[in-house]
């Protein structure tokens, strides 16, 4: 049997999120890791999270996202790489 390197699939969770750590896979400005810093609540009742906020470490910039944004491989990394 040929070897097949098993896939870990983290499931995120929108109510996890808060301070947990991303690292940006193309940097820019040098602004390379970031701290989900707020998890913005629906603005009607019953909807489910869909933005966070992001900091960068370096120069303490926010901006918001779509917390799924966070699953896509090419763009983020989870933990401080």
């Amino acid at each position: 049997m040929p070897f097949q390197p098993f896939q870990v699939t983290s499931r995120l969770n929108p109510h996890k999120l808060l301070l947990s750590k991303w690292t940006a896979v193309s940097p820019a400005n040098k602004e390379k890791h970031f701290l989900v810093t707020m998890v913005i609540a629906p603005q009607f009742p019953g909807m489910g999270i869909d933005v966070i906020q992001l900091e960068a470490v370096h120069s303490g910039r926010s901006f918001s996202v779509r917390w799924r944004e966070l699953a896509d491989s090419s763009q983020w990394l989870q933990g401080w790489q």
